[in-house]
Formats: structure tokens, C-alpha cells, sequence
């Protein structure tokens, strides 16, 4: 009996995210996660000086195993629900980027430039070629209008409370807006929804277990993420 097509598609998937979280996100997630007008860490766990070029930003390191784990479920979920459709190379591109955000974010409380800016502008390009491709499932233009939203409404909120929402999480949205307004403003709100909503239930409970007070800061970022996650897994089917 034939293997149906998606069954290698999601396998195919889970191999890229495994590969990608394994061996390309350890090192960056130990470097790059400083705070803010620190230079990017130029020594390993150990202590040793990085290698220069691409060799210090690529191979095995601390947490390999977690950071594979969670690409790999990433991109095999979203080959599942999307297909073949042109779309999924964007998200597969994706996955270690955001897993990549949503790390250094939980360590340090920052997302840095050199991650929200090219993830991005690498959307916009991306979607704007698969917009052309048969079986494209998305607007390209509707995708910029929901990234220009998301901007507008989280720009608003760092206005409001600074220090609640920070500057980083503004600088992501674009693009969290540009991969939920591909499929339409129903994905917007879901996966905006979501984001606030995981939030918000994790906040009260760390605050229930007395990790956290109402003053504490709660990195954002990884929330944002999981939203769009969810709110492009729902909307892909």
C-alpha cells in the first residue's frame, strides 16, 4: 500500500526542525542571549573563546536536545496542517527563528535586532514569491496589512506601559502579523488572542505559586510566538 504524501512531508519536516534546533540554535541561543549594550558572547559554556566566522555560531551545545525537540514538533505540525502548499517554506524557515526569539527572550528579557528585523523582512520577500506559486493558500497583500496592524496595536501598548510590553516584542510583531494575515483577519485575532491569553494564564500562575509578584516583568516574546503558532496551525487546515 502507497505511503500517502503528507506522511513524508511531516517526516521530512520533523528531520529539518530536529536538525535545525540541534545543531544551528545551541550556540547562537548561549551568545546571544546578553542584556541589552552588552556585546554578543564571544566564549562557550566552557569558557573557550569561540572559533571565528560561522564556526562559532553553528554546532552542538547546552540545551541541543530541547531546542531540537521543540523545532521538530514546530515544523511537523505546521507540514501536517499546511501541505504542500508554497507557504510551508516560509514557516519551516521559521521554526528555529522563533524558537531562536522565544530563548534568548526567556533568558535575558530582550529580542534581539539581529533576529526580529531579518525574520521580518525574510517574511515579506518569502511570501510575496509564494503569492505567485500555484496553490498559494494566502494574500500577500492582506499579509502586509496584518503585519502593519500588529505593529500599530503593539506599538500603541508600548506607548502605554513601557514596561510591560517592550520595544523588542514591537519590533516581532510585524512578522507575526504578516505570517496570521496570510491566511486572513480570522487569524489575526486568533493568534493575537492567543498570545495574550497564554500570557496572561501563565502570569497568574506563577504569581498563584508565589514565583512572581504583580511587578515582576514576563517575557513576552514566547507568547507572541505560541500565538502565531496556533493561530497559523487552526487557520491552515
Amino acid at each position: 500500500m502507497p505511503v500517502p504524501e503528507h506522511v513524508y512531508l511531516t517526516a521530512a519536516a520533523a528531520v529539518w526542525g530536529i536538525l535545525a534546533g540541534g545543531f544551528l540554535l545551541p550556540r547562537p541561543a548561549h551568545r546571544l542571549a546578553v542584556e541589552p549594550g552588552l556585546p554578543w558572547r564571544d566564549r562557550d559554556v566552557h569558557g573557550r573563546p569561540c572559533p571565528a566566522g560561522l564556526r562559532g555560531w553553528a554546532g552542538r551545545g547546552p540545551g541541543a536536545v530541547t531546542l531540537a525537540a521543540l523545532c521538530g514538533a514546530a515544523g511537523s505540525a505546521l507540514a501536517l496542517r499546511v501541505g504542500t502548499r508554497p507557504e510551508l517554506a516560509v514557516w519551516l524557515l521559521l521554526v528555529p527563528a522563533g524558537v531562536l526569539m522565544a530563548r534568548v527572550d526567556l533568558a535575558v528579557f530582550r529580542l534581539p535586532d539581529v533576529l526580529t528585523l531579518p525574520a521580518g523582512a525574510t517574511v515579506v520577500v518569502l511570501l510575496g514569491v509564494c503569492a505567485l506559486l500555484p496553490r498559494a493558500a494566502g494574500s500577500w497583500t492582506r499579509a502586509l496589512l496584518g503585519g502593519a496592524a500588529l505593529f500599530g496595536l503593539y506599538f500603541l501598548l508600548h506607548v502605554i506601559n513601557p514596561a510591560g510590553m517592550g520595544f523588542g516584542d514591537v519590533k516581532l510583531a510585524p512578522t507575526v502579523g504578516m505570517a496570521l494575515g496570510w491566511y486572513g483577519w480570522g487569524a489575526v485575532f486568533a493568534g493575537t488572542f492567543a498570545g495574550f491569553a497564554l500570557g496572561a494564564v501563565v502570569a497568574l500562575g506563577l504569581m498563584a505559586l508565589r514565583r512572581i509578584d504583580r511587578r515582576t516583568a514576563v517575557p513576552f516574546g514566547p507568547f507572541m510566538l505560541l500565538g502565531a503558532l496556533g493561530g497559523v496551525l487552526l487557520a491552515a487546515g
